[in-house]
């Protein structure tokens, strides 16, 4: 058999068949210029702030989460019909799920109001990409599958699960991965027995989990649970975004007033700056190198506030992050005093100070949510009458996890911890 090895830190051998017509697919779309730009983008986006070893990219994970698609699917074969066309449309959108991911991963999405899975589908669509040339190639119809699964609308929905879900590959990988290249331990859950316990619900069209597995699950989004906590919103790698954030506004802002703000010519940054959308080729253009880049430049910038933002973040001097641990309110008149104080140490506070309210954060927490069905858990109950239930109606570990938790954090200048520490105690 002829095949192609891809050593993973993970999973440790990715195996891809290059005799077989979807193997040499899956090599080819690997070798494109839209997948191989990945590998210059970080998975954790600033977690090597927090985390030094946090170098890895959306390429090793994407790899990954195509490992996992191959063997839930070899599982899952043993026991029902999966068409070859349907097998591939799923193995390729686990590999291609990330391509439209923007520099530092999530960070530069809120800064540019775009969202990284409408350029992967536009990406995947496309007849202007390597990605898309060698889907249509491949077959007339596997591009607008893929393209299904990502939106969510592809059937049977079961196996766009596998994809897209609350226990999909996307997240299977990258918490095994994340907790790897962190250091951190509170990623690990069983991962062998999840994929051992998965089963589909053909009369629903839905994936489930099995009876033996449910502990395996209840282990699995403990661990999404801890590492969102411990490592996803680390207050050093909120404080790296916070500063990455102020200069990037302070830049735009400068240039939209006509002031000088040093940019790599005829490049999608000129684009950027003018506060312009980007076309598809432009954002396919752009990876943290570039923002690195310019960053880079802006140190030597005339504008004082630029050129400090960007030493900060170049140099790790970053804000100093109190967590608001006091009644809701009283936290208003602790704001306006310290956002004063800063004001008075000479420091802009609209660039030197910031709330983080994290306020995505129960999107990443698993809540039971009917408006979205393929984004709940199911899970067999029961041995001599077995039926299948949302987790958490059987799980009291996971309806612990379903409680309520927000961020509410304050970001200011190290110079002043002692004075701003000072207010807080005596709020």
């Amino acid at each position: 058999m002829s095949e192609k090895i891809y050593r993973d830190s993970v999973h440790n051998i990715i195996r891809l068949e290059t005799d077989t017509a979807e193997g040499k697919l899956l090599v080819r779309l690997i070798d494109t210029a839209e997948f191989q730009r990945l590998r210059r983008i970080k998975q954790l986006g600033l977690a090597l702030f927090a985390y030094q070893a946090a170098e890895h990219s959306r390429f090793t994970h994407s790899l990954g989460a195509l490992h996992l698609a191959t063997r839930t699917l070899d599982k899952l074969k043993t026991k029902y019909a999966i068409s070859n066309e349907a097998q591939t449309a799923v193995r390729v959108a686990a590999l291609l799920h990330d391509i439209g991911h923007g520099a530092f991963s999530h960070v530069i999405e809120t800064i540019l109001n775009f969202h990284h899975e409408n350029f992967t589908i536009e990406a995947v669509l496309s007849d202007d990409t390597e990605v898309g040339q060698v889907l249509h190639r491949f077959s007339p119809k596997l591009a607008e599958d893929v393209a299904d699964i990502i939106r969510g609308n592809f059937r049977p929905m079961a196996l766009a699960q596998l994809v897209s879900s609350q226990l999909d590959v996307d997240r299977m990988d990258y918490l095994l991965r994340d907790s790897l290249m962190t250091g951190a331990k509170y990623g690990i859950y069983d991962i062998e027995w999840i994929i051992k316990s998965l089963e589909i619900d053909e009369k629903c069209d839905r994936l489930y989990v099995s009876g033996r597995g449910i502990y395996a699950v209840e282990d699995y989004l403990q661990a999404r649970y801890y590492m969102f906590r411990q490592v996803y919103f680390h207050r050093v790698l909120r404080s790296a975004e916070t500063v990455l954030r102020s200069l990037l506004r302070r830049a735009l802002e400068l240039f939209q007033s006509g002031k000088s703000v040093w940019f790599a010519k005829e490049t999608p940054f000129e684009k950027i700056l003018k506060g312009e959308k980007l076309f598809l080729k432009e954002h396919l253009e752009l990876d943290d190198s570039d923002v690195m880049f310019h960053i880079k430049q802006w140190q030597n910038s005339d504008d004082e506030i630029l050129a400090d933002l960007s030493k900060r973040f170049l140099n790790r001097k970053l804000f100093k992050i109190f967590d608001l641990d006091m009644p809701e309110n009283e936290r208003q008149e602790f704001l306006d005093k310290a956002r004063k104080l800063v004001e008075n140490a000479g420091f802009d506070a609209d660039y030197y100070f910031a709330e983080d309210r994290a306020g995505d954060v129960p999107y990443y927490f698993y809540t039971k949510n009917a408006a979205e069905p393929k984004n709940l858990i199911y899970v067999e109950e029961g041995f001599s009458h077995p039926q299948i239930k949302e987790i958490s109606e059987v799980s009291a570990a996971v309806r612990g996890l379903q409680k309520e938790y927000k961020i509410h954090r304050v970001c200011f200048p190290p110079e002043l911890k002692k004075e701003i520490a000072k207010l807080y105690h005596k709020n």
